[in-house]
């Protein structure tokens, strides 16, 4: 035990940096320790150990990051247990970011725009206030859009009724966009959507909904991301 050293005074020996400097690398998750990935400058290494630092290494802090996650489906899932489901094992392989890992980006995350109850789909995970502000502040004029799976049979004026004439906790609801997807699936996109309002609109119409999916909010769209990945928001990305 006598050999051994925190790991930001090894990495100040091995590359000539300062203290600082150090503990800015180790903290931004650009230092490897045999291999994985350590961000705590006090975590503790022998001589034997092997140190790398990335060769893409940058003392700029971290930025605010934003994640999107497509949710599958558990029954009585809440959003916590979703948030433990975002990891470094989980990241699409495919995530066209190139923005490098570190565990900084899983601390602090919020969830912006709930998805309606028993619903899967495209979530939002955000540590960027301006993301925040944007999906709650706009979330009255922020589209999202919905593929339903319905069972039943939908009465001759019923496409015309969901489009625009139905009430929801006593009150009118606006013009939306219905269409038919496939024989049992429907399109939904609405606004400032209201949990509950789609089975609502479902049932007043003499539909059944058997699930419920989000592709889209506002101009982000799950695309390919397979169930249970996430991946960054890229810079030039805007909901």
């Amino acid at each position: 035990m006598a050999d051994l050293v925190r790991l930001s005074k090894r990495l100040v020996e091995l590359i000539s940096c300062s203290r600082r400097d150090a503990e800015l690398y180790i903290a931004g998750g650009w230092v490897m320790v045999d291999g994985q990935g350590v961000d705590k400058p006090q975590f503790m290494v022998s001589q034997q150990e092997k140190i790398e630092l990335h060769p893409e290494a940058s003392l700029i802090p971290v930025a605010p990051v934003t994640m999107l996650f497509n949710q599958s489906f558990v029954a009585g899932m809440d959003a916590n247990a979703t948030q433990q489901l975002i990891c470094a094992d989980t990241r699409a392989a495919d995530d066209p970011s190139g923005i490098h890992i570190t565990k900084q980006h899983f601390a602090r995350l919020k969830q912006g725009t709930p998805l309606e109850k028993n619903a899967s789909g495209l979530l939002v995970f955000t540590q960027d206030f301006r993301v925040v502000r944007k999906l709650i502040d706009d979330a009255a004029t922020i589209e999202q859009e919905y593929i339903v799976e319905i069972a039943g049979e939908l009465p001759p004026d019923g496409l015309k009724q969901l489009n625009h004439g139905l009430n929801f906790n006593g009150r009118v609801l606006p013009p939306i966009k219905v269409s038919w997807q496939n024989e049992t699936r429907l399109r939904f996109a609405l606004k400032g959507v209201q949990p509950g309002q789609i089975a609502h609109m479902c049932k007043s119409v003499g539909l059944q909904v058997l699930a419920m999916k989000r592709i889209r909010i506002g101009r982000i769209s799950m695309a390919k991301l397979q169930p249970r990945l996430w991946r960054y928001l890229m810079p030039h990305e805007r909901f």
